[in-house]
């Protein structure tokens, strides 16, 4: 099966209703979410586990030198921002969240000063 036909497959609409397995839809949702990541993940590992196992078979090097290797302070840093950046924006949709929480909480702040003030 081509590259295209998979994405389409995995695109495509699911038939009928989708079944709920929590009372909130949003639970649903993020577990859907979660379930896609995980896959993907398991996916990754096991073509990194390919790509390692190939190295190893025509001696470009051993699984071991990937277990023990350390990045040089450039990358460590590079790969720390990395991780930062993905991070956010994996956690984005929380983050906006918490800020339309926050712009609530300081408009009803000054609403209720203002009404405070007012009625003195």
């Amino acid at each position: 099966m081509d590259h295209l036909t998979i994405l389409k497959l995995a695109n495509a609409a699911a038939q009928g209703k989708r079944p709920h397995f929590f009372s909130q839809p949003d639970v649903d949702r993020l577990l859907s979410i979660v379930m896609a990541v995980t896959a993907e993940l398991a996916v990754t590992r096991e073509r990194l586990d390919t790509v390692e196992r190939i190295l190893e078979q025509h001696e470009v090097l051993r699984r071991q030198e990937i277990d023990s290797f350390r990045p040089a302070v450039d990358a460590a840093r590079e790969r720390g921002q990395w991780h930062l950046e993905y991070l956010a924006r994996v956690l984005r949709s929380l983050q906006q969240e918490v800020e339309a929480l926050q712009r609530q909480t300081s408009d009803s702040s000054v609403e209720d000063m203002s009404l405070e003030l007012a009625n003195k």
